[in-house]
């Protein structure tokens, strides 16, 4: 007799071996038809899965997380058995589940075009409507490889071949088409519909350069029809709001080939920069931060003491000079060490806050930059707090609600709280890392927050809060962090006088609000769709004349705006006013001031608000304080 206990609690009984299939059916044919794989012992299997022993068990369908990814993963092989139905002669290598889909490496003889991707998508659907089962069958290792050679599947036959000797493999079988793959899987192709295929882009063999192009297509795959029309509506909305698109057509910043991965600023982009430094300069200010500035090149030596050397060599640019070398810094963290042992620090002194533009390099690969998003040059809002163990929690709980208070203002409301635990490769002892994380989930307890636990996700020297933004289409930006480390001050020797009069070692809190300045502005832009709120936005003002005779009239509107702080331009160009004023709005400006003979008369302007909301004629000083409250709250 075989116990099988259910989630909730329930268990049914079954004289022998059972499949989970079997089990789903024993509850009613409704959850038989929509099963898609079983959770053993927190493990997904195959419906086809066999329990032999008393076990808890999960019905998974396609409304749960992990139902999905089965999905995902499923498509990505119905994807490949339709590339090898079209093109026989195409080789398949590599088909992961990725963030909303999936992806599959194909080498072939020529680019696969626009119309083949249609044309792949009309056969997956056809074999969908088949459905046709999908099998598992395990063989050796070696017979694996001979198996996929005779196939002339020479890259899954070196995928096989890695494996060690000795060991077992699973091949999945739907139809005419046999990959190898771990699991599981749907138990037929009927269960994919919702799927479609989104572009073509090129790969490396196992992701080096010096290997063949391959060809990797990209595929997005739901639980329901209406799931997936959110998402392609998404993509939709989020390709208007492209930051790189709005960059161009505002006029804000651009990169290039000459300098890949590092962005060059123009006036109106540079003013959208400076508004978030001086603002985040304003919160160093107002909360105890003392602003300080380290320098880029560093020996080799000092990041050798801190671990990052080990850890991280490969993403930081190196140089050397005298014999000497040295790396661009990837963080700000090693010198605000160097700056706080400079002197004797008491306890009176803590906790201790710097904080730093710091402009940082790391060396992503170019496969990976991304406009502004992701680049090999940023700058960051980068603060540390040096601090006692008791002082941990409080630190964390005013970050936390100061953090609350910056997405606010730059319009963010919704946060997503997550605490990365300890990675296998850290540096530190395992109680020192139980006080770290212990302090964080406290810290979210504290304020309030829902949160989540990510295992393993923390950095090599401690374990960290990340803060991540949800926008206005639903996409996830992680912008924010707070990290608790107590191994970089012992590994570089800071240290403070306690109240005992003897040395102990500060505790090392490392903070970011925006993060990286250029990702930030990035997510900005995308957020507002260019249209930044009236604080933010490069230009707030732009008067426009009727004719010339209100020329000196518009230039006295400019001039008191401009003295009162507002960013305002003039636009005195011979154009009809309805060409002009179409122009501004498409640069998606707050305000549009007109000026005719009336207004002229009158000190007064007609006011055009963005989405061009018509506000009627009123007085300058009506306007200017308009436009100074629009700024000072910043709606």
């Amino acid at each position: 007799m075989i116990q099988i206990t259910l989630p909730d609690g329930s268990q049914r009984d079954f004289p022998g071996p059972v499949t989970v299939a079997e089990v789903a059916a024993s509850i009613g044919p409704g959850l038989a038809k929509a099963a898609l794989v079983g959770k053993v012992n927190g493990q997904v299997v195959d419906t086809s899965y066999t329990l032999t022993a008393d076990s808890p068990l999960s019905i998974i369908t396609a409304k749960d997380a992990d139902g999905l990814e089965v999905i995902r993963h499923s498509t990505a092989h119905l994807l490949a058995y339709a590339v090898k139905e079209l093109f026989p002669e195409a080789q398949v290598t590599i088909g992961p589940v990725i963030e909303n889909g999936f992806f599959y490496d194909f080498s072939y003889k020529r680019p696969f075009t626009l119309d083949d991707l249609a044309a792949i998508e009309k056969r997956m659907a056809q074999l969908a409507a088949r459905d046709e089962p999908v099998t598992r069958r395990v063989l050796p290792r070696d017979e694996a490889v001979a198996y996929f050679k005779s196939l002339g599947e020479h890259y899954k036959a070196e995928i096989i071949a890695s494996i060690p000797a000795g060991e077992d493999v699973s091949l999945y079988r739907e139809g005419s088409f046999e990959d190898l793959c771990r699991g599981p899987h749907v138990p037929s192709t009927g269960k994919l519909k919702f799927f479609k295929l989104m572009k073509v882009a090129g790969a490396y063999w196992r992701g080096d350069h010096r290997n063949e192009m391959l060809q990797r297509i990209y595929g997005t795959a739901w639980a329901t029809k209406d799931e997936l029309q959110q998402y392609l509506t998404m993509l939709e909305e989020a390709e208007k709001r492209d930051h790189r698109k709005l960059g161009r057509e505002l006029d804000l910043f651009h990169v290039d080939d000459h300098a890949p991965g590092l962005v060059f600023w123009h006036p109106k982009g540079w003013t959208v920069w400076q508004g978030v430094e001086q603002y985040m300069r304003r919160v160093y200010q107002d909360n105890g931060y003392q602003e300080v500035k380290g320098p880029q090149l560093l020996d080799k030596s000092l990041w050798e003491k801190t671990g990052h050397w080990d850890k991280y060599r490969e993403n930081m640019f190196t140089t050397e000079s005298e014999k000497r070398e040295y790396a661009l810094k990837p963080m700000n963290c090693p010198g605000h060490i160097l700056i706080f042992k400079q002197g004797i620090k008491s306890y009176r002194d803590l906790p201790l806050r710097y904080g730093e533009f710091g402009q940082c390099h790391r060396n992503e690969p170019s496969g990976g930059l991304h406009g502004i998003m992701r680049v090999r040059g940023f700058t960051q809002d980068d603060g540390h707090i040096f601090c006692t163990e008791d002082q941990i929690l409080p630190e964390c709980v005013a970050y936390t609600t100061l953090l609350q208070k910056v997405y606010a203002d730059f319009g963010f409301k919704n946060i997503i709280y997550k605490v990365a635990t300890r990675p296998d490769k850290r540096i530190g002892s395992d109680e020192v890392w139980d006080k770290a994380e212990h302090a964080l989930i406290e810290c979210l307890r504290a304020s309030g927050c829902e949160f989540e636990i990510s295992p393993g996700e923390g950095a090599f020297y401690g374990p960290k809060i990340e803060y991540t933004l949800k926008d206005a289409i639903g996409r996830q930006w992680q912008c924010g962090t707070m990290q608790v480390d107590f191994s970089m001050p012992e590994r570089l020797d800071a240290e403070y006088v306690g109240e005992d009069g003897a040395r102990h070692r500060p505790v090392m809190l490392h903070r970011a609000i925006v993060g990286s300045l250029e990702r930030f502005i990035g997510i900005l832009i995308e957020e507002h769709a260019g249209a930044l709120p009236t604080w933010l936005a490069p230009v707030q003002v732009s008067v426009l004349n009727i004719t010339d005779a209100q020329a000196e009239y518009a230039r006295d509107v400019v001039k008191t705006l401009k003295n009162q702080g507002v960013r305002a331009e003039l636009d005195l160009r011979n154009e009809k006013i309805t060409y002009k004023i179409r122009e501004h709005s498409m640069q998606k400006l707050p305000y549009i001031l007109v000026v005719g003979d009336k207004e002229k008369a009158a000190g007064a302007v007609a006011v055009r608000a963005r989405g061009n909301a018509d506000l009627g004629v009123m007085s300058l000083d009506a306007f200017a304080q308009l436009i100074a409250g629009d700024i000072a709250s910043k709606r």
